[in-house]
């Protein structure tokens, strides 16, 4: 079961700062991309690494946290900076769409470093059998949300005439 609460507190976390912060998901998402494929180059190094500093003590956690973190740094850093969206519409379906990404590039790193059981394993099962179906149709919408973005310059200026 602490998958599964892991997972609740992950998801509103995350659906909370990126709607707080009205960021897009066009950028956000890249983000994740970006970050999921550093701790693939870095898996190992990284959980050395942090290991041998002695913040955490190595191990197969330490390598989980590791990569869970590399893989949410630049989508955090990009929280504070970036288009914004203006309707409550646009936050809550870019906050949810960030959510779910963020959560499906998540699932491995988690499922190494958390006792997987009970209601957990089956939630768990779900979301690492559609990762990839889920990771496909984000980074098409975060493609698309970034074609979608007009830098503020533009509307400015349509507004002025």
């Amino acid at each position: 079961m602490s998958v599964l609460v892991v997972f609740i507190v992950l998801a509103l976390l995350l659906f909370s700062a990126a709607y707080i912060t009205k960021r897009r998901f066009g950028l956000l998402g890249l983000a994740l991309a970006a970050g999921a494929t550093l701790s693939t180059i870095w898996s190992f190094d990284a959980g050395l690494v942090v290991g041998s500093l002695g913040i955490l003590p190595s191990g197969p956690l330490t390598t989980a946290i590791t990569l869970g973190c590399i893989v949410l740094l630049p989508a955090v850093i990009l929280l504070f900076h970036g288009y914004t969206y203006k309707t409550f519409v646009g936050r809550a379906v870019g906050a949810l769409l960030f959510t779910a990404l963020a959560l499906a590039f998540l699932v491995e790193p988690l499922g190494f470093a958390l006792p997987i059981s009970g209601l957990g394993k089956d939630v768990y099962g779900t979301l690492l059998q559609y990762k990839n179906v889920i990771i496909s149709v984000g980074m098409i919408l975060a493609v698309i949300d970034l074609f979608l973005t007009k830098p503020a310059y533009m509307s400015d200026r349509r507004r002025r005439r």
